[in-house]
């Protein structure tokens, strides 16, 4: 099957192309081009001028559309991927907060059931613990908390393939030879839920951990003990110029300024944008999966209010904080939603950028940052079809 789209703002890694458009043959990318000449044959689509630009790359996302990736059952994953489908992203690596191992085994055995369909959208499986520092514990389920095991992590890694993502604490006895096996394994070690100071994240960057989980939350900053002042984990990870670091864009894990001083330091090619979004995000549900969590001023909170415990944003939001609130240039907005998780994770050869030979997953937007059209390796996701 032969798409173009037509009359495009396209953004392509060399900047803005106008007038501009895209030629999709089956679920790859055929030509950018600002040549706007039809096609024979091809199904035409006029984008009126909209943004079209690359689907958003999620790296760290619990649920959504009233579903849990820790259920772990095929119809919570479908049910959620779904529901952030719908609001631009188009691929994702489904996360799990801190678990037991047979919860972990569950939800591996359905990710790699699931990334073996045809033009799965689903990438890989993020674990975020359960080896961390439970004073830094935050939403995190302290019961599920611990050390981090070889007894567990090498057996697990040596009996699946799907695990892409792994997220500890370094100051934990273990976690340095942690660090080393999972990268060694090519699974991103990443930097979470932890009191390190700089020698820690220093020697924790040296074992392998290039990576840091939704930065300035769940990690100190500039602090004293007694009369002595300290760096903090934020700190130590500006100073590690080729850490990464991923945001919780919903404007409020994270506020506007600091986003903006993100983007000043870090950059669009160290700066990725996530969700960490729970069940109750994209529903209309105002429940959360875990019991101890409420949804209050946009966001979801411990029950005692001690801790921010995850969002309810979806792609589109985060783009739109960005430009709108943290004054952010829409393109850079784009790419760290983008083409700079598809770095982090290592599949920028075929997704985050619009190019000839990429995967065509692509979003419309219009002049307000909202949704109007996905398409997924080049099918049009379900009730998404606003352009037309």
């Amino acid at each position: 099957m032969l798409t173009q789209i037509i009359n495009a703002r396209i953004l392509t890694p060399q900047g803005w192309l106008k007038d501009g458009s895209v030629i999709i043959r089956d679920n790859k990318i055929l030509e950018v081009t600002n040549c706007d000449l039809a096609l024979v044959g091809a199904q035409l689509i006029d984008a009126k001028g909209m943004y079209i630009v690359p689907g958003g790359v999620e790296i760290h996302v619990h649920g959504g559309g009233g579903r849990d990736f820790m259920e772990g059952t095929e119809e919570a994953f479908r049910t959620a991927v779904k529901a952030h489908m719908q609001h631009g992203t188009t691929s994702i690596f489904p996360t799990l907060s801190s678990s037991t191992m047979p919860m972990i085994y569950q939800a591996a055995a359905t990710t790699e059931k699931l990334m073996s369909e045809p033009d799965s959208p689903i990438l890989g499986l993020h674990l975020e613990g359960h080896y961390f520092n439970m004073k830094m514990a935050g939403g995190q389920m302290p019961e599920n908390i611990k050390n981090p095991d070889p007894q567990e992590y090498i057996p697990l890694l040596e009996e699946t393939h799907c695990i892409k993502r792994w997220d500890a604490a370094p100051e934990l006895p273990g976690a340095m030879q942690f660090g080393k096996y999972i990268s060694s394994k090519g699974v991103l070690a990443a930097v979470g839920h932890t009191q390190a100071e700089y020698e820690d994240i220093y020697t924790a960057y040296h074992a392998g951990y290039s990576h840091a989980t939704h930065f300035y939350n769940a990690m100190p900053g500039f602090h004293k003990r007694r009369e002595y002042k300290y760096e903090g984990t934020v700190e130590s990870i500006y100073l590690m110029d080729d850490m990464t670091v991923e945001v919780v864009a919903d404007g409020i894990h994270v506020p506007p300024t600091i986003l903006r001083l993100v983007h000043k330091i870090k950059g669009v090619e160290k700066t990725a944008l996530i969700t960490d979004a729970l069940a109750c995000a994209a529903s209309d549900s105002q429940e959360a999966f875990d019991p101890r969590v409420i949804i209050e001023d946009g966001v979801c909170k411990l029950a005692d209010r001690s801790a921010l415990a995850g969002s309810i944003a979806t792609m589109d939001r985060l783009i739109r904080t960005m430009v709108q609130k943290a004054e952010i240039p829409l393109e850079d907005a784009i790419r760290m939603a983008s083409e700079t998780p598809a770095r982090i994770m290592g599949v920028l050869d075929r997704k985050g950028t619009l190019e000839r030979g990429k995967d065509a997953d692509i979003i419309a937007l219009d002049q307000n940052l909202n949704v109007r059209a996905v398409w997924s390796m080049g099918k049009l996701v379900e009730g998404t079809n606003k352009l037309f």
